[in-house]
């Protein structure tokens, strides 16, 4: 077993999980909400310590992730467990059980593994990958050592201190927000708010490039005023160039509400656009919502259909090719850590 950081004892003999905030308080032999972190009489294990669910090559845009080295893949994994509850969520095979059979990779091997893939580096995705906080820094530092690209892609329900450990390490981040609305959380990811939107700021203000997900339920989220709220918090306290996802919702695990309109989606996508620059939409097939356009003058910067993608009106340093406006859109890992 792989020791965890982030706990401490309790007198009573129970151990506290300091890692997000759920902060379980654990009796020896039993695990957290996480269904990967156990509490031994030495301290916590890691369970989940280089176990893979899944592995797969991926476009860098199904992260997703629209101004991150468009156009490239990226080698991904994902393990096992969350430490949300999500009703509707669509990796639920994976990340509402513990420790499954699948592969088991040490760091060292995850690096060779995206090194022989040809890709940009490694996403860690498809479970929530905070659980496995060790697991993920480890392969991270190895990977930035390598030249390669870190990617998360996380639901952001994380303590400061672990997450000021690892954000150094991530090239990029794509955070879902679930809802502006803490009741939905509750409700519906066994969760709150407020921890996901501190750490979508604390990721932001370290200089991480940031992307944003939400997905639009039926008569849940998907108000006018709560989508109008998502987008003058992102325009208040990220920018206006933030990168927001709005992505149709389909049945899955637990709720049986029919999908997201399309009707619904263009209105949130029109709400979005009044303040924010960068807005797409995501889950359907529609040629609206894809591509990027630059916002000083209108030129077409890359072009997408599903995932194909095309630089067209855009340089090297990610400024446009007509105008010279300089885009939020990172083009190499050198120049993003050279600033």
């Amino acid at each position: 077993m792989h020791t965890a950081q982030f706990w401490h004892k309790e007198k009573e003999g129970y151990l506290v999980c300091d890692l997000c905030p759920h902060m379980c308080r654990i009796a020896v032999g039993n695990f957290g909400r996480c269904r990967v972190r156990r509490a031994t009489n030495e301290g916590i294990d890691a369970t989940g310590y280089g176990q893979m669910s899944s592995v797969g090559i991926d476009p860098i845009e199904k992260k997703p992730l629209y101004h991150f080295l468009p156009g490239t893949t990226i080698f991904s994994i994902g393990g096992w467990g969350c430490n949300m509850s999500c009703s509707f969520c669509q990796n639920w095979s994976i990340s509402q059980r513990g420790v499954g059979d699948g592969h088991k990779f040490t760091p060292n091997e995850t690096v060779e593994h995206a090194i022989r893939s040809k890709s940009i580096g490694i996403a860690y995705t498809y479970n929530e990958p905070i659980i496995n906080f060790e697991f993920v820094l480890d392969c991270a530092k190895l990977a930035s050592d390598a030249g390669l690209a870190n990617v998360l892609v996380t639901n952001g329900y994380i303590c400061p201190e672990p997450a000021a450990e690892l954000i150094p390490y991530m090239n990029a981040i794509n955070i879902d927000i679930k809802s502006m609305d803490n009741s939905f959380y509750k409700t519906h990811c066994g969760a709150s708010l407020k921890p996901v939107l501190d750490f979508a700021v604390q990721a932001f203000r370290a200089g991480c490039h940031v992307e944003l997900t939400n997905l639009l339920i039926p008569d849940l989220n998907d108000s006018a005023n709560i989508v109008r709220d998502m987008a003058n918090w992102i325009s208040s306290e990220l920018s206006v160039d933030t990168v927001l996802h709005l992505s149709a919702y389909h049945p899955q695990y637990k709720l049986r509400k029919p999908p997201t309109s399309i009707e619904t989606l263009k209105q949130a996508f029109d709400i979005c656009s009044k303040t924010l620059h960068y807005v797409y939409l995501g889950n359907i097939y529609s040629d609206d919502g894809q591509s990027t356009w630059c916002p000083n003058c209108g030129n077409l910067l890359v072009a997408r259909r599903g995932y194909t993608t095309e630089i067209r009106g855009i340089d090297s340093s990610g400024r446009c090719a007509t105008c010279g406006a300089l885009t939020n859109i990172v083009m190499n890992i050198d120049q993003q850590r050279t600033g």
